[in-house]
C-alpha cells in the first residue's frame, strides 16, 4: 500500500503517544533484527524505534536498510526516532491498516 499525504499524517497521529518498541544499537543493523522487527509489524503494524546514542548508523541508513529488505515504511523521522508502518499478514490484526485504507 502507498501512503498519501492525509495517510501518513493519521498514521503520525496514532504513533505520537506510542513509545519505540525496538533499538538500534552498538551492534547496528542485522537481518535477524529486521526479521524480529517485520513480525513485531505483523501484530502491531505501527510502531516506534528508537536510534541509541551508540549507534554508528544514521535514521537516513536505517530508513534505507528497512525499506529495501522489506514492504515497511518509513512514515516519519523525528531526531532519532522511526515511526514504521506494514500492513499486517493476519487480517484479523488489521485494524490501522483497515483505518487508513479509508482515508
Amino acid at each position: 500500500m502507498q501512503l498519501r499525504g492525509k495517510q501518513k499524517r493519521f498514521l503520525r497521529a496514532t504513533a505520537h503517544s506510542f513509545h519505540p518498541m525496538f533499538s538500534v544499537g552498538k551492534n547496528g543493523l542485522t537481518d535477524s533484527w529486521v526479521e524480529q522487527l517485520d513480525g513485531a509489524l505483523d501484530n502491531h503494524e505501527l510502531i516506534k524505534i528508537n536510534l541509541q546514542q551508540s549507534a554508528d548508523v544514521s535514521p537516513k541508513e536505517v530508513q534505507a536498510f528497512i525499506e529495501e529488505r522489506t514492504d515497511i515504511q518509513v512514515v516519519q523521522i523525528i531526531g532519532r526516532v522511526l515511526v514504521l508502518f506494514k500492513v499486517s499478514i493476519d487480517e484479523d490484526k488489521r485494524r490501522i491498516s483497515d483505518e487508513v485504507a479509508d482515508i
